[in-house]
């Protein structure tokens, strides 16, 4: 029994290496990475300014553009309503 106990706890110290193992290449890959890829962030990030910029602008617009349209709509149905409701106003106030 003592045995198989040993034999497990050497398969869980052996097994908790080799994840540390990996946990560090992992990490050094990951380093090592963003260190080359650093001028290409440098580089790129003027056009992704330029990009994000203009995204904005064309929502902006968009948001204007429908609020245009929103005042195009409501403005005649108030105009609408005031037509309508201009006659039961004159016989309240003559009444």
């Amino acid at each position: 029994m003592l045995g198989l106990f040993v034999v497990l706890a050497a398969f869980v110290f052996v097994g908790g290496i080799v994840l540390a193992v990996l946990a560090a290449a992992f990490a050094m890959v990951k380093f090592v990475v963003n260190i080359v890829l650093l001028p290409l962030k440098l580089l790129f990030f003027p056009l992704i300014f330029v990009l994000v910029a203009v995204k904005f602008v064309v929502l902006a617009a968009l948001v204007i553009a429908g609020i245009g349209i929103l005042v195009g709509v409501l403005v005649p149905l108030a105009i609408l309503f005031c037509l309508v409701a201009a006659p039961f106003a004159v016989i309240a106030a003559l009444s």
